[in-house]
């Protein structure tokens, strides 16, 4: 659960300022390549799981996909449902998802694994709701220094950021689960370029990280764990056998 005195990164309006409702590093660029790679049939169910607005879910629908989505927030749901009335967006969280077995020939998680209080207990439940030849599309942060990965999960945000899995960590657990990897790609310039949208919707990083936090904040200790963790972005494709 988070702490009332954490800031919930994903909700907030200065990010989305940056992104947009994509709410992302790289907007829909990943989405449509991983629908390039796996080739899902017209029609085919999809589920975004941690979909915020439903703009991926608009997304797959708009490409032929018959596709929904669940958040746990209400405030990003409302917002989608604001948005389009007509999109089904469900509140759920990943951990435990209103779907049966095998009933999805893809699901998509896009920066939102990393979010998960149980990742594996998500893992688990995205396998059990893929049915069998089904793909699992990830895209998210990694850390690519996990010795710090303690230290961002001390600081006073949920985001991204603070429960990224090293690569290493999260192969892992994929395996565990019984995905295999099919697919994994670095695109940590897309985080390169978020920053820098960052910077020019708000003049600097330090000016960003003031607006997220109401109260006081050592803003320079959250960028400087956040740099030292070495943060990459990546997109990965598993199947289910």
């Amino acid at each position: 659960m988070n702490s009332p005195d954490r800031c919930l990164v994903y909700e907030s309006g200065p990010v989305r300022d940056a992104t947009g409702d994509t709410i992302r590093p790289g907007g829909f660029y990943l989405t449509g390549r991983a629908l390039g790679y796996c080739a899902f049939g017209p029609g085919a169910k999809i589920l975004d799981v941690g979909c915020g607005t439903g703009a991926t879910v608009e997304y797959l629908i708009d490409n032929g996909l018959d596709a929904s989505g669940i958040d746990r927030s209400g405030v990003l749901l409302e917002a989608g449902r604001l948005r389009n009335p007509g999109l089904p967006l469900i509140q759920a969280r990943g951990e435990s998802l209103p779907f049966a077995d095998s009933e999805m020939d893809g699901i998509f998680a896009e920066c939102s694994l990393s979010l998960m209080s149980d990742t594996h207990r998500a893992l688990s439940e995205m396998h059990r709701v893929l049915k069998s030849g089904g793909r699992l599309v990830l895209t998210d942060v990694y850390a690519r220094n996990p010795g710090l990965q303690e230290k961002l999960r001390s600081l006073p945000l949920t985001s991204c950021l603070t429960g990224a899995l090293s690569r290493e960590e999260l192969e892992r657990k994929l395996v565990f689960n019984g995905f295999d990897i099919m697919l994994w790609e670095d695109h940590s310039n897309l985080l390169k370029d978020l920053t820098a949208r960052l910077i020019w919707s708000h003049g600097s990083l330090d000016s960003f990280w003031r607006k997220m936090f109401a109260g006081d904040c050592d803003t320079g200790f959250v960028q400087e764990t956040i740099a030292g963790s070495r943060p990459g972005y990546y997109l990965l494709i598993a199947g289910k056998p």
